[in-house]
């Protein structure tokens, strides 16, 4: 029987899938990634996912993985951030950690798949290529952060949970009696668990940044700010400035340490200009495909057209303008419920 590792957080959908694999009769391992926590011991999170293999009665590997973690998420993280970009760090932790370096190792213990507890759904077509799929509880849609998956990755991941609620994942964990079945989940990422982008950066390079100058669409001053890496395309709250009306960060310039504040109407854009293009089961079109794009997880897909540009570059054309499109974000395109594919945002216009 094939050997099936899941990645184990010790959180309730990866210890819920596993579980499920385990009923199914396959033969199940649990996989756990050692990324950063800076004491030489093992982290809360190794020790909540041995206590779930110990009660599912399954082995359980660690990899340290912290040295990797900090050159391909938490660096790209940190420059991106200082390039003006408003990078989302969960989307290269797929691509290189969890479905790249942990997908390694698991071939290494001769196991045929790795699986997770993404609410996403993996299916062949016709050509027998894998399509990413929405999962069937669409509130809890991980399509997003998985756009950069090859055929390869696609290949060998198992995502049981694709076909199942979250009210249905944690009734599963309490007639386990996983200690995480009434856990709050938490929306922030793992390496910044308080939210407090600026102040983790601060603290990561080792120096405050430095201030810079307000100005509106004209190049006028309007005031100090406390460094372009501390704002976000369309934020109004938090500019510590009073201008008598509302006003929304509308650009970034990392090079002059500007930060650009106008009305609300100047932050939505009908064209999106993207890069790296990566399509999930198909070649890139050589003419424009009509389909549904979001530029955020928690947004809602609105009607656009795909216009390729080159092998890796595109324009996202909307029905209607799009607010804040933050370049270094993805925009992640859909026909109904398959991922077509995704790319980053290089500017909006």
């Amino acid at each position: 029987m094939k050997k099936i590792m899941t990645a184990m957080s010790g959180g309730v959908d990866s210890s819920v899938a596993a579980a499920l694999l385990k009923e199914g009769g396959y033969n199940v391992c649990g996989g756990t990634l050692r990324l950063y926590e800076t004491e030489n011991t093992p982290s809360k999170e190794v020790e909540l996912a041995k206590s779930v293999c110990d009660r599912l009665e399954i082995e359980h590997f660690v990899y340290d993985m912290r040295e990797t973690f900090l050159k391909e998420v938490i660096n790209r993280f940190a420059k991106e951030y200082n390039d003006g970009l408003t990078p989302n760090p969960c989307i290269e932790c797929n691509k290189y950690i969890k479905f790249g370096a942990l997908l390694e190792n698991a071939i290494k213990e001769d196991c045929a798949f790795i699986a997770t507890g993404h609410y996403s759904r993996i299916k062949k077509d016709p050509n027998s290529r894998f399509v990413l799929y929405r999962p069937q509880d669409q509130k809890k849609d991980q399509t997003y952060v998985l756009w950069r998956l090859s055929q390869y990755q696609l290949s060998h991941i198992l995502m049981p949970l694709g076909d199942i609620t979250k009210e249905r994942v944690r009734e599963i964990a309490q007639d386990y009696g996983f200690v995480s079945a009434t856990a709050k989940e938490s929306q922030d990422i793992c390496f910044v668990p308080d939210g407090n982008y600026a102040a983790f950066l601060e603290g990561f390079i080792g120096k405050p940044f430095e201030k810079g100058n307000y100005t509106d669409i004209s190049g006028s001053v309007l005031g100090k700010h406390s460094g372009h890496q501390c704002y976000t395309i369309g934020q109004r709250k938090g500019l510590g400035i009073a201008l008598g009306k509302p006003q929304f960060v509308i650009s970034k310039n990392p090079l002059t340490n500007e930060v650009v504040l106008g009305d609300e109407e100047h932050i939505f854009k009908k064209r999106i200009y993207i890069k790296d293009v990566n399509m999930i089961a198909t070649e890139m079109p050589s003419s424009a495909v009509a389909c549904t794009a979001k530029l955020r997880y928690s947004a809602k897909d609105e009607k656009c057209l795909f216009h390729p540009l080159s092998e890796n570059e595109a324009l996202l054309e909307f029905e209607k303008p799009q607010r804040a499109a933050s370049p270094g974000q993805s925009a992640v395109f859909y026909d109904v419920d398959a991922v077509l594919g995704g790319g980053k945002i290089v500017r909006g216009e």
